[in-house]
């Protein structure tokens, strides 16, 4: 496993030399032996313990944590940085693109403020259980490489066995690196910071000079409508999207508050600690765009004005509604699968959206109803009726492969997700991971004998919270 260097030369600000903390014991508890297998990783269980334990340090390359700013519920924090995260250094892939490898988890940072840096078991594996979900899925995300058990106690509230989690993403370039760079006043550091990611992440963009700014904060846009609309149509709730959190190349990261949507509703909100239902489900494009326009003023220092940046960068953000609302309509297009385009569609799509919310249909398992419904005598719920015979008119030989594409059968449930955290927190093991990852080998293709992970829970998950894990 070779590592690179990465970061270092952007702004001495930016990624701070921080060396882990070995632990007592460290053992190798989860492996993505698929993801290994694309960086020629080989599966040697005490030598990866250890290594991605941050017990053993690659002498040739330092271990960094790194610099950002955030927006953590509107409210700005100017320097937050990895607290808990140690970047080993980049790996490249069979096709010789770099990947961070980063370890969560791993001790104390010069960022810590206070805190352990420690990560609990519990996290730990969520966050590696839902990246791969997702993955499967075709949602952009960070992947997990392993997760280890470090045979420590980390205590929380109750104290919990301690692991580390290893993230791999294509960078971890955040909306928040910018702004940290920005509010330092390293102006050199942050065009270093631009040419970084545009050359990583968007390399067709070859003008230079203000265009250049201009163009970049398109790009972003555009990659972070795309995803936004990938969380929507699967149902899936970010849960803390600050500015933090939101990774310049598109890609999900941070697990920890996450979940999915069961009945349908735009204010469905897990969180513990979004009160306000800032990061709701349907609140998610609002949030996306919030954020783009935090890019943009970080940006502002690099133009030869105030005046002329704000004229300039503006119209790239108040043309995030349209730009989404144009992805959104074809997402539902898509979901029902609808034969052309209908004057009559919105009012199709808000008719059903409005009946699934007053009879608080689930709503993975509506959309796969209707997609079944088109080949086979499939049970649709009665409160649907009236409303299929509608869209039924409406649909083509096609729109059954157009709809089994995007409508998944299997996500992953959170009380399903909950069963498996509390097995690895009481046990150290769990009887139903693999079952469950290997339902995702094809998430999209509707199997009545997968009917376990095809159900919706009892309660709806009406008192279910999630919790940020820090």
């Amino acid at each position: 496993m070779k590592l690179q260097t990465r970061y270092t030369d952007i702004s001495e600000l930016l990624a701070i030399k921080d060396m882990p903390s070995a632990v007592a014991e460290p053992q190798l508890l989860l492996f993505n032996d698929k993801l290994a297998d694309n960086f020629a990783i080989k599966h040697d269980s005490e030598f990866l313990a250890k290594l991605l334990s941050g017990s053993t340090i690659d002498n040739d390359v330092a271990p960094v944590a790194l610099g950002y700013s955030g927006h953590q519920f509107g409210h700005f924090s100017p320097r937050l940085g990895d607290g808990r995260a140690h970047l080993l250094g980049a790996i490249a892939d069979k096709d010789g693109t770099l990947w961070d490898l980063q370890l969560k988890g791993a001790g104390a940072t010069v960022f810590s403020r206070g805190g352990d840096g420690r990560c609990a078991i519990g996290p730990a594996v969520r966050e590696y259980i839902m990246s791969e979900a997702l993955h499967a899925l075709g949602i952009a995300t960070t992947r997990c490489l392993a997760v280890v058990t470090t045979g420590e106690t980390v205590y929380r509230q109750p104290p919990r066995p301690g692991a580390v989690v290893t993230r791999l993403a294509k960078s971890h370039i955040r909306v928040g690196s910018f702004q940290y760079l920005a509010t330092q006043g390293d102006i050199e550091g942050l065009e270093k910071l631009v040419d970084y990611a545009i050359n990583c992440h968007f390399p067709d963009i070859n003008s230079t000079g203000e265009q250049r700014y201009i163009e970049f904060l398109t790009a972003v846009l555009d990659k972070q409508i795309e995803l936004v609309i990938s969380w929507m149509r699967i149902g899936f709730i970010h849960g803390v999207m600050n500015t933090d959190n939101t990774l310049i190349s598109g890609e999900t990261i941070d697990y920890g508050p996450c979940a999915m949507m069961n009945q349908f509703d735009l204010d469905t909100v897990f969180s513990s600690i979004d009160h306000q239902g800032r990061y709701a489900f349907g609140n998610q494009p609002n949030i996306a765009n919030w954020n783009i326009a935090r890019l943009a003023e970080s940006l502002i220092p690099l133009f030869a004005d105030q005046e002329s940046a704000v004229e300039q960068l503006s119209p790239v953000v108040n043309g995030f509604a349209a730009k989404f609302n144009d992805a959104f309509n074809t997402m539902w297009q898509q979901k029902l699968g609808l034969a052309g385009q209908h004057e009559g569609d919105h009012a199709l799509v808000s008719e059903l959206l409005g009946l699934m919310k007053q009879h608080q249909l689930d709503y993975t398992n509506t959309f796969n109803a209707l997609t079944e419904s088109l080949l086979a005598d499939f049970a649709i719920p009665t409160s649907l009726k009236e409303w299929h015979k509608k869209w039924n008119v409406r649909t083509s030989s096609k729109s059954y492969e157009t709809m089994r594409a995007v409508n998944p059968a299997v996500i992953p449930r959170n009380h399903t997700i909950e069963m498996i955290l509390a097995e690895y927190e009481a046990s150290g093991e769990s009887s139903l991971k693999d079952a469950f990852l290997e339902a995702f080998n094809d998430p999209y293709v509707y199997d009545e004998r997968q009917f376990e992970w095809l159900q919706a829970p009892k309660d709806y998950d009406k008192n279910y919270q999630t919790f940020c894990g820090t």
